[in-house]
């Protein structure tokens, strides 16, 4: 659990840009340094990898966990590795509001619940062109789709997810609100 909780304090998005030239998210936007912080840049290219790096960060957690250890460690692996990505030791337990990772994390642990969480935030999206409002509404009903699809073994995992995005993203609710 340790390892995967270091594994997921890796912050991609800073690394990516800082790459591709957007300087550091700390100081820009909302000083967040999710992807959606990332895209207030400018950069779509980096936006696009740092959401790819953060779900591909919680996926990998999960299926290498899974293969070594089996379905309990995989679920181990997915609370340690979301826990590092949205506390990480070496910013000062700040870092971002967990979303990308949490649909790597589901897309892993079990792809249908992933894809139909991945469909609930893309037609929020659509519709309401609110990314935090998409993100709540998409975890939220995470907790259904692994129901309705098979997994009920994951849905206390999925629960205390939700809670922690929703907690992450305490002031847009405010806002939104």
């Amino acid at each position: 659990a340790f390892a995967c909780c270091l594994w997921g304090c890796m912050r991609l998005g800073m690394v990516v840009a800082r790459v591709r030239g957007v300087g550091n998210l700390r100081e820009s936007g909302s000083g967040n340094i999710g992807a959606t912080n990332v895209l207030r840049t400018g950069s779509k290219l980096a936006a696009f990898l740092t959401v790819v790096f953060d779900a591909g960060k919680g996926a990998v957690a999960v299926l290498v966990a899974r293969a070594m250890f089996g379905e309990a460690a995989a679920q181990v692996a997915a609370l340690a590795s979301f826990v590092g990505h949205c506390f990480p030791i070496w910013l000062g337990f700040k870092g971002g509001k967990g979303v990308a990772t949490f649909l790597g994390i589901l897309l892993a642990l079990f792809w249908p619940a992933g894809i139909a969480a991945c469909l609930s935030w893309l037609g929020t999206a659509i519709i309401a062109r609110i990314s935090s409002l998409s993100a709540l509404v998409a975890s939220a009903a995470s907790i259904g789709w692994v129901w309705v699809f098979g997994m009920p073994t994951a849905v206390g995992l999925t629960i205390v997810l939700t809670a922690l995005i929703w907690w992450r993203h305490r002031e847009n609710i405010g806002r939104i609100v």
